[in-house]
């Protein structure tokens, strides 16, 4: 499986290098700035990106936007993209493009190999991979009246869940309930959030989608 790489930081660049490489992928650029992750994207189109948001030159959202603008010339390309901290307006915006596998996850989590190198697999499989953390902020927020107060408190767990990636299965054993019972939940949650059937295997996110694209960034949320 083929990876890029972008992070500014040398010692992390070559960290998830060595991590990486020894999963079993193949890293076939590690780049540390906007431009070269983008010119890396389109001339490798690789079956993932694992990608810092802020990168050189001006350390603010380079690298999200390399991705974004790689994603709208490649289809469907793969990116996680790691952050120092939850940036509701990035997350909001990646999840917005809803071509092809996507993950938001903090840096601090790539410590836990096994979960992160998860991650990975699954972003460049077409799935979700969403911190904790960065779904409890975008889903706690709250501006106004949005679709999400609807929803029971288990439904938010179980939507919580579905944004971080995880099968009905997983979060009936997450929640200690049956997986029938998990799927009840999933079919009120699209009922009340106005999501009609799909065959797209990106529909569970689309739930989450529905209440970020109902509310507002808070005011000064892009850094």
């Amino acid at each position: 499986m083929r990876v890029v790489i972008a992070e500014d930081l040398a010692l992390l660049r070559d960290g998830l290098v060595r991590l990486l490489s020894a999963s079993g992928f193949t890293v076939v650029e590690a780049v540390d700035n906007g431009p070269m992750l983008l010119r890396a994207l389109l001339r490798h189109r690789p079956d993932v990106a694992v990608v810092d948001v802020r990168l050189p030159p001006g350390f603010a959202d380079e690298g999200l936007r390399a991705a974004l603008e790689a994603r709208r010339q490649v289809p469907g390309l793969p990116v996680l993209i790691l952050s120092q901290y939850v940036e509701q307006l990035y997350a909001r915006e990646l999840l917005s493009d809803r071509s092809g596998g996507v993950g938001y996850l903090l840096k601090d989590r790539v410590g836990d190999v096994e979960r992160f190198v998860v991650a990975v697999r699954q972003v460049a499989a077409g799935g979700t991979a969403m911190d904790p953390e960065v779904v409890t902020q975008l889903l706690t927020w709250h501006g106004r009246e949005e679709p999400l107060a609807t929803l029971t408190p288990r439904e938010r767990e179980v939507l919580a869940s579905m944004a971080e990636g995880l099968s009905n299965l997983a979060i009936a054993a997450r929640l200690q309930v049956t997986d029938k019972a998990i799927g009840k939940h999933t079919n009120n949650i699209f009922a009340k959030l106005g999501l009609p059937p799909s065959d797209d295997h990106n529909r569970r996110v689309m739930a989450v989608l529905a209440y970020l694209q109902a509310t507002p960034a808070p005011p000064g949320d892009r850094r």
